[in-house]
């Protein structure tokens, strides 16, 4: 089976995170596509408008499938690969994306019919990013159950210019355990701690060094998502268990070491992790970038004031289009045409090209429509001149709707009318001075 062949897909809980972003990426590449859940109702209208097929009976999605896609809570994973796997079809690909590898892998090389291929999955990013370009997605082959599946998901990412990483489900396990294990306890930790200590955040944000204020970024990303699937994260994990214990073991031996003023013991330990870390080129680098983001936005938007800028919400991907009226370390404020003001968070918002900002502009709002007749001498060429007047900034749309010559016009002249439209009926005067300053005669 090659990726070409796959035609048939079925995503066993499709309905909601991963697993439905999943779904209506391949939906739209022209597959069919399949989700089940238990909830008929929601899952209907949730497969309706993201154009995929839907079924509640996850025996009967399968049958027909070439690809069977796992995802489901990592508590369950294990029990609903071992409830369906059993009945797929023959040559199909089964897969699983769970964070974890080792027991799911375990479950489909078990339960998954011998003449099916397995491929155990983890992408490594949420259902928040708008393609797959540019994520890491880790495959686990496994031998002997992996054979034409892996070289040809391989290939189908890789078209796509995702990072694929190969590994094996221990090897995962392993490393996830400080990835994604030790990561989110020690945000969620700090977040506990900060709220036990009574701190302000947004007090807190006032004294914040660049770098205080991305690490509470990512703090807040992790503990304003869904706790269950975090708690999951830290308990389905073997591995995690020990990568914990080991944090919480190093932490209190460094506090230790700073409560009993052993300061050369504390500095030795934090120069040989250093060592061992071995990026700091590339730490700076990056740390560098991110910062500077932090400051290019506000910068830009500072230059802004006084100027007509359009912004999108990133939650809501509601639109604003106005004048920058105000800029603070925190906040825009916009005035629109109605003179209403809108204040922005700098943070959920990104700035629209001035590219992005014409089109939305052209489709969103109602333009101011004018008839010109100008003068021209004979020896003109009407389309250079109606190319130029495309070219004049305020205009929208142009097109010579008449061309004439008659009694009231120098027999050298020609009268060329135009109907233009601008976004604002003010923008006429800058027109007609702009034909005026190339010589011609407003009628």
């Amino acid at each position: 089976m090659t990726c070409e062949n796959i035609k048939n897909v079925t995503i066993i809980g499709g309905t909601r995170g991963l697993g439905k972003w999943i779904a209506q990426q391949l939906s739209k590449e022209g597959l069919n596509v399949t989700i089940t859940s238990r909830n008929k109702t929601s899952g209907e209208k949730i497969a309706k408008k993201i154009n995929t097929g839907y079924s509640n009976d996850n025996i009967e999605a399968i049958e027909n499938a070439d690809l069977i896609i796992f995802s489901v809570p990592i508590e369950n994973m294990v029990e609903t690969i071992k409830d369906v796997a059993p009945y797929a079809p023959e040559k199909s690909l089964l897969m699983d994306i769970t964070s974890v590898k080792k027991e799911p892998t375990e479950a489909l090389i078990k339960y998954a019919p011998e003449n099916t291929e397995i491929l155990p999955c983890h992408p490594m990013f949420g259902p928040r990013v708008p393609s797959i370009e540019g994520q890491v997605v880790i495959l686990t082959p496994i031998e002997n159950r992996s054979k034409k599946s892996f070289e040809n998901i391989k290939k189908f990412l890789e078209n796509k210019n995702t990072h694929i990483v190969i590994s094996t489900p221990e090897e995962h396990d392993k490393i996830m355990s400080v990835v994604q294990g030790i990561t989110h306890f020690s945000y969620i930790s700090i977040a506990s701690t900060i709220k036990k200590l009574d701190i302000s955040v947004k007090k807190s944000r006032e004294f914040a060094s660049p770098i205080y204020s991305l690490m509470l970024d990512m703090i807040s990303r992790i503990v304003s998502q869904n706790p269950y699937l975090y708690y999951s994260i830290q308990k389905s994990n073997n591995e995690t268990a020990i990568s914990r214990k080991t944090l919480i073991e190093e932490s209190i031996r460094l506090c230790n070491l700073i409560e009993n003023g052993e300061e050369e013991l504390f500095v030795e330990n934090m120069s040989n992790s250093a060592k061992h870390l071995d990026e700091f080129e590339e730490a700076l680098g990056r740390s560098d970038k991110a910062i500077n983001v932090l400051t290019n936005d506000l910068n830009v938007l500072k230059k802004s004031i006084g100027e007509e800028i359009g912004v999108e919400h990133q939650y809501s991907k509601k639109i604003h289009v106005g004048t920058v009226e105000n800029v603070t370390a925190d906040t825009v404020t916009l005035i629109n045409d109605n003179n209403q003001k809108t204040t922005l968070k700098i943070s959920n918002i990104n700035k629209l090209s001035d590219e992005e900002l014409f089109n939305w502009k052209k489709n969103n709002t109602k333009l101011c429509e004018f008839d010109v007749s100008v003068m021209f001498p004979k020896r003109c060429n009407k389309n250079i001149l109606l190319n130029m007047f495309k070219n004049i900034k305020p205009v929208i749309n142009v097109e010579l709707i008449d061309v004439y010559t008659g009694e009231q016009i120098h027999e050298d002249n020609m009268s060329l009318t135009f109907h233009y439209s601008t976004f604002n009926k003010h923008e006429k005067n800058y027109v007609e001075n702009y034909l005026k300053g190339i010589g011609g005669i407003i009628r």
